[in-house]
């Protein structure tokens, strides 16, 4: 068997997710990272690993590559099933994965890098405009998020119950992602208090951006 492979980029947050997940679940990998601004990502040798360009993806032992970061979560759970990244019960492992796609495919697409490169380069925008344009989108999901987290008893410690899962992996990427762009978290205290509960974790705090080999 070869050894697990993680191509990333220390400031992607889907990058963030998975290595939250494989720090989780104690799995070793070597780090691959590529420049997405300077569009390593492009490159025909990435490319040949991954045809869309995108980062995160997962080389597996046998050399099988996984892309998209929500289904290299939902693999790396099946492949080692404890610490488990989603509920036993089949409500439970709904309300997490719609958690999970309130930001993974309302928020994440409309905010990722290319997007807000073609605000720039097709429409003019200016950096004041593109940081407005990404408030905004984060608003939009975290204002009935933070509803869905504050009035359900299913809410615990974390996104969902007492221990750790995908869910509070997607949320604390984004919110990294969020500092950037200046977004204000006061409106919403359940997110944040979930979000310092994470960051109390090993596996969070080692898998941050800046503590990255590639962070600058």
């Amino acid at each position: 068997m070869s050894r697990i492979v993680l191509h990333n980029y220390f400031r992607s947050s889907t990058s963030y997710r998975v290595r939250i997940a494989l720090a989780m679940k104690g799995i070793d990998y070597d780090y691959v990272a590529h420049h997405l601004r300077h569009g390593e990502n492009r490159r025909p040798e990435y490319l040949a690993v991954n045809p869309q360009g995108f980062v995160p993806a997962l080389v597996w032992e046998d050399g099988t590559v996984i892309a998209q970061s929500l289904a290299i979560l939902e693999f790396l759970d099946e492949m080692v099933p404890s610490p488990p990244l989603l509920p036993a019960d089949p409500l439970g492992r709904a309300r997490v994965r719609a958690i999970c796609q309130m930001i993974g495919c309302d928020i994440h697409p409309v905010n990722n890098l290319r997007v807000l490169n073609a605000l720039r380069s097709r429409y003019g925008a200016d950096d004041a405009e593109i940081g407005d344009w990404f408030r905004h989108w984060v608003n939009e999901t975290f204002q009935p998020l933070e509803r869905i987290l504050a009035d359900s008893s299913d809410t615990g410690r974390f996104c969902h119950g007492d221990m750790p899962g995908m869910a509070d992996i997607c949320l604390v990427a984004q919110v990294a992602n969020n500092a950037r762009f200046h977004v204000d978290m006061s409106p919403y205290p359940a997110i944040g208090r979930i979000r310092d509960a994470c960051m109390e974790l090993p596996a969070f705090i080692d898998a941050a951006p800046a503590r990255q080999p590639d962070a600058e």
